[in-house]
């Protein structure tokens, strides 16, 4: 029998995800092939040490403040466990602040690393990870597709949040630009009024059923699948090239759409084609540096494995 107090360590990793897709706003998620990867060891003492490569290095905080750590804290005192001492090794690969889910994905490797951690001690449910998720990210569209890979359906139900996974057509051939320039998710929500028009929601409601057909089955519906009247416009003074070069690229037949809360924006192409297509149409028309980031649907989600404890490369990649 594993106990609580053992040194263990566990490989965590974790794709980036772009949440609404247009209309789906709050509910829909896509999880794509830009991944983080972190190893997570317990100690015998109760100090936190952190290190981080590549995305966040020098900025994020490296003390139980870490988002990472507060998760893992967060999983363990849902299931009544003292929270022991922890060594994180991160390697960051997602954007922050540009609305590929990279707290969503910090948080999700937290939940995925204590249930690694606690394999033999406690179990957890899918419902179990995405609830404690959730409850730190403040809503389910971002965090269900890091956890489960795949299109998500989320909502929220009586008893805490629900989702549905959905496998993606394989047309679907996804493309991210990557400003230079950050947005906060606090300050792009800010910006949505209190109510819209009973037309505008009704709008979205067509849409956003087509777009889950679109994804699933008849990707050549995805320009019309990914009209919004919710959300994009009233957040475009934010992100102003973003919302240009979305109209210019919809105006060429591509269904582009803001990712997340942007500044990031994401072509869905029905096929590879479409990818390059939409490429030149940035690179010739950007006033500023987009990086363009030609993606795959990521089928699985968040994974943990056991990492040995006396490897001297923590990631081992």
């Amino acid at each position: 029998m594993t106990r609580a107090d053992d040194v263990r360590s566990v490989l965590v990793r974790v794709p980036a995800t772009s949440a609404n897709l247009g209309p789906g706003f709050d509910t829909l998620g896509l999880a794509v092939s830009l991944y983080d990867e972190l190893v997570v060891t317990t100690t015998t003492g109760s100090d936190v040490e952190v290190h981080v490569e590549g995305v966040g290095a020098g900025e994020v905080p490296t003390d139980e403040s870490n988002l990472v750590v507060q998760a893992i804290a967060a999983a363990y005192a849902s299931v009544g466990q003292p929270l022991p001492g922890l060594r994180l090794e991160a390697r960051n690969v997602i954007p922050h602040g540009r609305g590929l889910g990279s707290s969503a994905a910090a948080i999700v490797s937290g939940v995925v690393a204590a249930k690694g951690l606690l394999e033999g001690v406690v179990e957890f449910s899918s419902a179990d990870l995405l609830r404690v998720a959730t409850e730190m990210e403040g809503h389910p569209d971002n965090v269900a597709p890091a956890l489960f890979g795949g299109l998500t359906i989320a909502w929220m139900t009586s008893s805490g949040p629900a989702h549905k996974r959905l496998l993606v057509h394989r047309g679907v051939s996804p493309v991210v630009f990557v400003p230079e320039s950050t947005l906060s998710t606090k300050l792009a929500r800010s910006l949505q009024p209190a109510s819209v028009p009973h037309e505008d929601a009704t709008f979205n409601v067509s849409r956003s059923a087509l777009l889950v057909a679109a994804l699933i089955q008849s990707p050549e519906l995805l320009l019309a699948a990914t009209e919004d009247r919710l959300h994009q416009s009233y957040r475009a003074s934010a992100m102003p090239e973003t919302d240009a070069l979305i109209s210019l690229l919809r105006d060429a037949g591509l269904a582009a759409v803001v990712s997340g809360a942007g500044p990031s924006l994401l072509v869905l192409g029905s096929d590879p084609a479409q990818r390059l297509f939409a490429a030149d149409l940035v690179a010739e028309h950007s006033l500023s540096d987009w990086r363009a980031v030609m993606l795959a649907v990521d089928l699985r989600g968040a994974t943990v494995k056991p990492h040995p404890v006396e490897n001297q490369d923590p990631l081992g990649i």
